[in-house]
């Protein structure tokens, strides 16, 4: 019993041991990974993703780094612009391992490293800036600080990607201060748009009336021009209805009996003006005697004649 216990005994130890072993000779690195192997306290090789062997005792996996893009918090810190204004600065960068040799040798701690030479290039870039620019030229500011940090990192086999400035705080007396100056721009702003707009109304009225002249003046020029071209076609009808009757009275005359229709007319005519000087004077004006009528009616007829004689 003493001899199978001491045998159970030694097949788990034996077990133990080849695990043990197994473990330590048979290394799976993950996608993206890329490990350091020493044999004897030297550099040896980097193991790549997938199944790998590594002498047990003799060699040992010193660092393993991850290859993959590693954000990197970069502590808030108090920065003095050039205009002497502080000013609270929080940011964080973007790196990633390029080489696993430099990562392991090239530096103790490169994240360590690379946090404090952001803090120290921030200083220095925002330090050339006055307190305005620092809010519109973040981009400027991020590009100096990754330019900065890239040329140093490379000893340490670390590619800086990107640095962004997460916030960007002043003291309150500052803060103050420009939210005022802000207040004060809306409202010029404001005042000028509402002059502009109370000059805009103006120029629109003073079109507007002019405007409205100019139609009134067209119309009624196009008005007297209507009125004068009515009362010249008028005065053309009339002269021409004239002529037509003088016309038609002078060919009247020359057939039989026309004379004396004329004679007839204008006595009748005669009759009728001396009753209208009656009527409106309430006076009954007779002539002396009939002679002067039939004086009249020769008068009238004599100048008939002539005008037929000159036609």
């Amino acid at each position: 019993m003493e001899m199978l216990s001491l045998s159970f005994y030694f097949v788990i130890a034996v077990c133990i041991i080849a695990v043990i072993f197994v473990a330590m000779t048979f290394k799976i690195v993950p996608q993206q990974n890329a490990w350091v192997v020493e044999r004897l306290g030297k550099y040896d090789r980097t193991l790549t993703p997938g199944l790998k062997f590594v002498v047990p005792f003799i060699e040992r996996v010193a660092y393993r780094h991850s290859l993959k893009e590693i954000p990197l918090d970069v502590p808030s810190q108090v920065c003095i612009t050039r205009d002497n204004t502080q000013l609270q600065v929080d940011g964080i960068l973007y790196f990633q391992v390029t080489d696993p040799y430099n990562a392991s040798y090239g530096s103790s701690n490169y994240i360590v490293a690379i946090t404090q030479l952001a803090q120290t290039t921030l200083r220095s870039v925002i330090g050339k800036l006055e307190l305005d620019r620092t809010f519109e030229e973040r981009d400027v500011i991020n590009h100096s600080v990754v330019s900065a940090i890239d040329e140093s990192a490379l000893t340490w086999g670390v590619k800086v990607l990107r640095y962004e400035i997460k916030d960007l705080t002043p003291p309150q007396v500052i803060l103050h201060a420009m939210q005022a100056q802000i207040t004060a721009e809306r409202e010029k702003r404001a005042l000028i748009a509402a002059s502009e707009g109370r000059q805009q109304e103006q120029v629109n009225i003073a079109n507007g009336q002019r405007a409205a002249f100019i139609a009134k003046s067209e119309g009624e020029k196009q008005a007297a021009i209507n009125q004068a071209q009515g009362e010249a076609q008028a005065i053309l009808a009339v002269a021409e209805a004239t002529a037509t009757a003088i016309e038609r009275i002078a060919t009247a005359i020359q057939h039989p009996g026309g004379e004396q229709a004329v004679q007839l007319k204008v006595a009748e005519r005669a009759v009728d003006a001396y009753s209208k000087l009656a009527q409106e004077n309430n006076t009954l004006i007779v002539p002396n005697s009939v002679s002067e009528i039939s004086g009249l009616i020769g008068s009238a007829m004599a100048i008939i004649n002539a005008q037929k004689k000159a036609s």
